[in-house]
Parts: C-alpha cells; structure tokens; sequence
C-alpha cells in the first residue's frame, strides 16, 4: 500500500525561506558584492537540505522525488543557462570589437543630458520589444546606455533603473518573450489576446516611469562638456571608431525581426563582432594575448580570452578603464551557479508540498474580485522570492490559480495579465533571482542600488490591482455557481 504523504503547514512551509532569508541578510552584510562569490550558493544549498530534511524526516517524502523535482527544474532552465554564458561572450566581444564604444562614441554627443534617462528608457523599451528579451537587450544596447549615462555624470542607480524598466515593457508585452509566450500557455489564453489585455496596466506603468524619468532627467545638473568631450576622445584614442561595426546591432535587428532562435542570433551576433574585433581591433587582441607569439597566434588567442574570460585594457582614466573592462563568459560562472542552486531550493520545496501549502493561504483572499488578483500578485511576488526563478514562479501561479478563476467566472486572460505584471517585472528586483543577479551581473550595479529606481517595475503590480479595484475592462462571461 502507498502511505498518503503529508502535507506541511504553511508555518512550517515559511520557515525555510524565513531562514533562507536571514542567511542571505547576513551573508550580503559580511561580503557584499562578493556574496555572489559562493556566499549566497551556499545559504541556498543549505536551505535546500532544511527543506529535504524536513519532508524526509516528518512528512515521509523520498529522497528520489526531491531528487527528481530538483533535475526537473534545472532541466527547465537549461536553455536560460546557455543564453546566459552567450550573452557573457557575446557582451565582451561587443565591446572589445568596438560595437558598445561606437554606440557610447555617438550616443554622448547625440543624446542631450537633460532627455537621457526617458531616451534610455524608451530605447530598451523598443529593442526589448524587437528582441523580446531583456536579458539581451541589457547585454547589448544596456551596457552602451551605462558608458553613456556615466559619462553625462548621471548616478548609476538611475542608468540602471531606466535601463531595467524599458527592457521588461518589451519583455513583458513581445510577442518573441519567452515569459509572455509562457504566461499565455499555462493560463489557456491566446498569445495576442494576452499581450492586448495586458496593454490596459502595462501602458499607463510605462508612462508614469517615462514621466519620472523625464522629470529626473531636467532635475539633472549637466556634467561639463569638456568632461563628456574627454571620454568620447578617450573613446576614439583606445578604439577603431567606425559606423561599419554597427552592422552588427543591424544584422542582429534582422534576425530578430525574421524571429530566428535566440541562441541562434546570440551566436551570430557574436560571431560578427569577433569579425569586429579581428579587422578593426587587432592592436587591442595583440594586448590581451601578450607578447613572445605570433600575429595569427596572438589574434587567436586574444578572441579565446576576449570570450572567454576577464580583460582590462588601459584607458585615458580609470573610468573609461572599468567602463570597457570585459568578464566573458566566465564572468557568468557565479550567476550559473547561483541559478542551479536557486533550482535545487525550488525543487525541494515543491517537492517536500511547501510552496503548495504556502501558496494555498492566498486562496482565502480570492472572493471578490480586488482581492482574487491582489492574492495572484501577491502569490507571484511571493514565489518569485521563495523559487529565485520567474519561470517556475508563473508556472505555479497560473497553475494555482487556473481553478479559481474558472470557479469565480472570470476570463483566463486576466489570469495571464496579472501573473505577468507581478512576476515577470518584479524578477529583476530581487536580489536572489536569476533575473536580479543576472542584469547586476551584466550592468555591475548591485539588485539593491538600481531597485528604487525601477519604476516601471514596481508600478506595474500595484497597477493591475488598481484596474482590478476599479474593475475596468474586467467582465464575467461565466455566471459561477454557489453551491
């Protein structure tokens, strides 16, 4: 006979993350940055074994089904793992084939100081929307954005918070999203239908961000020209300033549009850069790789460190130095690591009926409308704290409350709409997250500093609650059945 497993209290379900979460505070307090360094793993790690022993030892779960929703989750974010470490070659080979100092070298003299942050943020909305990833467009156009805003003196929280809002608008409503195309599918809505009704929160978000945004920017004192005239100069002395690298950001366009595989124009994007580096950059490889070898010798391996590890290469001022420093793919090794431990947390406490159990206490506040879609917000914030992951995070959500919504009549788009606006935005702002280490990973601006600044992102949530008090465009076509 199989014994019926128990299942644990949510008090009980709470206390690996009520610990997860005071080893993370003192982990981040004792180490800071290098908390990334295996500091905050090991709090995860161990967390995951609180949780294995816990359903092991009092709620009779095997070790084999922990095991197994372990591998389940990892495998789920297999393909984000491989994005991750071409977005790691592909951020270095933009810059040291001189793709991010061209874009910078124009961008500062174009972009008025006063109209920056809302060009910034309105620029990543747009290639976000194209690319329909916000890891890319971060990665990308995102860390050309920061040599920009850093050499107009904007503070780096700011550059950053505007960056992170405009990618996740076009993370959130493309139709080439990964997240989106998974909101839609849990919830049994159709794609487009979907990304319609998710207009009704989305734009008003993005225009309140765009308006502080604005507002800030005037409130800007404009750095001296004679400042931003020695970082261009600096710029133009250390790279091959030429409009034919920007081919490249245009192929990438292409490809975008033409929706071929993100891995695939991730590939192809760096390929053509390391073409860049090779025939516009080659005194910088010759650096990297050293003397005492031949030129092919040299340029060869310049691209394999360039790609694959950390490069300094000295500028005109310790600025412009750390600006075009370069991590490579390696540089990605923590936040791989981060994310696999992240998984095993997640797997356990699915396992182990902890995040059932937890999510189950929001079921309470799903009689009236305003408090159906306040409990989905704060169903999906709360899982995307307690499974470090946005992927699981709307799977869970939708799958949690799928039923509920049916019960109570109302349509599955707004299922959809409101796992999007509290999971998929608010990712980034935790500091755990695969999204919040990921883009403070690639911006080198800690989750913490550019937080505040992510207006978009924490309007978002409280916007589809809003709607929901108001009840605008939300209809009943199904009459529920008391029974």
């Amino acid at each position: 006979m199989t014994q019926k497993l128990k299942i644990p209290s949510p008090l009980v379900s709470l206390l690996p993350v009520l610990v997860l979460v005071v080893l993370l505070f003192f982990t981040i307090r004792l180490l800071g940055a290098d908390a990334l360094g295996g500091g905050s793993q090991v709090c995860l790690l161990l967390t995951t074994a609180m949780c294995a022993v816990i359903g092991m030892g009092w709620y009779g779960v095997s070790w084999k089904d922990i095991e197994h929703a372990i591998v389940n989750n990892i495998t789920g974010v297999s393909t984000a793992l491989i994005i991750l470490l071409i977005i790691g070659a592909l951020s270095a080979a933009w810059m040291l084939g001189g793709v991010v100092p061209t874009l910078i070298y124009y961008g500062v003299q174009i972009i008025h100081p006063k109209f920056f942050l809302v060009s910034c943020c309105a620029i990543c909305a747009v290639v976000s929307v194209m690319t329909g990833s916000s890891w890319t467009t971060i990665a990308t156009i995102g860390i050309a954005l920061m040599g920009i805003g850093k050499a107009q003196g904007f503070d780096e929280g700011w550059i950053a918070g505007a960056i992170v809002s405009g990618a996740y608008f076009g993370d959130k409503v493309s139709p080439l999203s990964d997240t989106t195309i998974l909101a839609s599918s849990v919830t049994d809505t159709p794609l487009f239908t979907h990304i319609r009704y998710m207009m009704y929160t989305t734009v008003p978000s993005i225009l309140i961000a765009l308006v502080i945004f604005t507002v800030a920017g005037f409130s800007h004192e404009v750095t001296d020209s004679s400042q931003m005239a020695m970082f261009t100069h600096g710029l133009a002395e250390r790279f091959h300033i030429t409009l034919w690298v920007l081919l490249v950001p245009v192929v990438t366009g292409i490809l975008i549009a033409r929706k071929v595989s993100s891995i695939i124009t991730l590939f192809v994007s760096t390929a053509l850069a390391v073409v860049c580096m090779l025939l516009f950059q080659a005194d910088i490889l010759r650096e990297v790789a050293g003397e005492g070898m031949s030129n092919a010798e040299a340029l060869y391996k310049g691209v394999l460190i360039t790609l694959s590890s950390s490069t300094s290469v000295p500028a005109s001022s310790p600025e412009l130095t750390e600006l075009i420093a370069t991590r490579g793919m390696g540089g990605m090794m923590d936040t791989v690591w981060l994310i696999l431990c992240a998984m095993c947390l997640g797997g356990a406490m699915t396992a182990c009926g902890m995040l059932g159990s937890i999510t189950r206490m929001f079921v309470h506040l799903t009689h009236k409308l305003a408090g159906t879609v306040t409990a989905t917000v704060a169903s999906g914030l709360f899982l995307n704290l307690a499974t470090a992951d946005q992927y699981i995070s709307i799977i869970l959500t939708g799958n949690m409350f799928k039923d509920i919504y049916k019960k109570n009549g109302y349509e599955s788009r707004l299922l959809s709409r409101t796992t999007e606006d509290a999971v998929t935005v608010t990712s980034p702002l935790i500091p755990w997250n695969t999204c919040g280490m990921t883009q403070a990973t690639i911006l080198s601006v800690p989750t913490l500093v550019y937080l505040p600044y992510c207006f978009f992102n924490y309007v978002s949530p409280l916007m589809s609650i809003i709607v929901a008090c108001i009840g605008y465009k939300i209809v009943r076509p199904l009459k529920k059945n008391k029974e």
